[in-house]
């Protein structure tokens, strides 16, 4: 098992916290409007990404993955290469969130 440091150990919210509730479809493209790069795909946001080589990809995703541990929401998401493949949506709320919109953004802002 992997021991987390400290300081990520303390960015996972407690189990109690509220999970959001699941927007309206006229909610979901109003929101997607601010995210150009992504994209509605079988009741998800999809985005593909494709970078210079495995090491960039795999060091995104690693970035990601502090954010997903962050917002305790985690994405469905591949990786072959140079490319990454990520879905969000909420298991708990069966279909897209405000927590959703929230996690595309921060992965957005980690591309620069």
């Amino acid at each position: 098992m992997l021991r987390w440091p400290q300081r990520i150990r303390l960015l996972i919210p407690s189990p109690e916290m509220a999970r959001p509730p699941r927007l309206a479809d006229s909610e979901v493209a109003a929101r997607l409007l601010g995210l150009p790069e992504w994209s509605l795909v079988d009741g998800h946001l999809h985005r593909t990404l494709e970078f210079r080589d495995f090491a960039e990809a795999f060091e995104f995703m690693t970035a990601v993955a502090v954010i997903a541990e962050d917002l305790d929401h985690h994405p469905d998401w591949s990786n072959s290469w140079n490319t990454v493949r990520i879905d969000i949506g909420s298991h708990d709320a069966g279909g897209i969130t405000a927590l959703c919109f929230e996690l595309a953004s921060r992965i957005d802002s980690t591309l620069g």
